[in-house]
C-alpha cells in the first residue's frame, strides 16, 4: 500500500522567473508591500503511480478553487497558465533528498467568448480539447491519467523513492500589467502544496 502524505519539506522551487528588468521590479514591489501568503485553493485529492511496460506512470485527480478576481480576468480572454511539478526522488537521513527526476507539465485555459467555449492546452504535447462550462475544463484538467514519469531502469533495485507533486497558477504567464498585480495580492497565489507518497517498486 502506498504510504501517504501531504507535504515534503525538502522540496521548493521559485517561480519562474522573467526578464531582468521586470525582475527587479518585482523585488521592488516586495520590499515595499508584504509578500502574499499563497493560498490553497489547488489541492491534490489522490495520487499514485503505477508501472506499466517497464516506465512508472500518474494517476492524480486534482481540484481546482478560482477565487472571483481570477475568474473575472479569464472571462475577460486572459489566458491562464497552470503548472504541475513533479519529483521522483530518494530520502536520505542525513542530506538532502537525492533528486532522480524533475518533470512540469504546463496546461492554458482560455475562454472564447464568441462561441462561448473553455479551450484547455496542454504545452508539452500540444494536444488541445474545448468545453462549454468552466467546470468541465477544470475537471479535465485535474484529471491525469496515465502520464509517464520515469524509466524502471533508471531506478536501483532495493532503494527506496517517493513521487511528489504540486500544482499551481503561473504568475510569470500573466499579462504584464496584470503580473505586477498578481505578486502582490494573495487571490493570485495560488498552489496545492505538494503531495507525496511512496513509489513502489516491483
Amino acid at each position: 500500500m502506498l504510504a501517504q502524505t501531504r507535504h515534503s519539506p525538502h522540496l521548493t522551487r521559485p517561480l519562474r522567473h522573467g526578464g531582468r528588468l521586470l525582475g527587479w521590479l518585482c523585488a521592488l514591489l516586495i520590499c515595499v508591500a508584504p509578500v502574499p501568503t499563497m493560498a490553497q485553493s489547488f489541492s491534490v485529492e489522490d495520487a499514485r503511480t503505477t508501472l506499466e511496460d517497464g516506465v512508472y506512470r500518474l494517476d492524480a485527480h486534482l481540484n481546482f478553487d478560482l477565487p472571483k478576481k481570477v475568474l473575472e480576468a479569464l472571462d475577460n480572454g486572459v489566458p491562464l497558465t497552470f503548472a504541475l511539478d513533479i519529483e521522483v526522488h530518494r530520502p536520505r537521513r542525513y542530506l538532502w533528498d537525492d533528486s532522480i527526476a524533475s518533470l512540469e507539465q504546463r496546461t492554458t485555459l482560455q475562454y472564447f467568448a464568441l462561441s462561448d467555449q473553455y479551450l484547455l492546452r496542454n504545452l508539452n504535447s500540444g494536444f488541445e480539447a474545448s468545453y462549454s462550462t468552466l467546470a468541465s475544463a477544470l475537471r479535465a484538467l485535474g484529471d491525469i491519467r496515465g502520464l509517464p514519469i520515469i524509466d524502471a531502469k533508471l531506478l536501483r533495485p532495493g532503494k527506496h523513492y517517493m513521487v511528489s507533486i504540486r500544482s499551481y497558477l503561473d504568475l510569470e504567464s500573466l499579462p504584464v500589467p496584470l503580473r505586477m498585480r498578481g505578486y502582490i495580492s494573495r487571490d493570485w497565489w495560488l498552489t496545492s502544496g505538494w503531495y507525496s507518497w511512496d513509489l513502489g517498486m516491483s
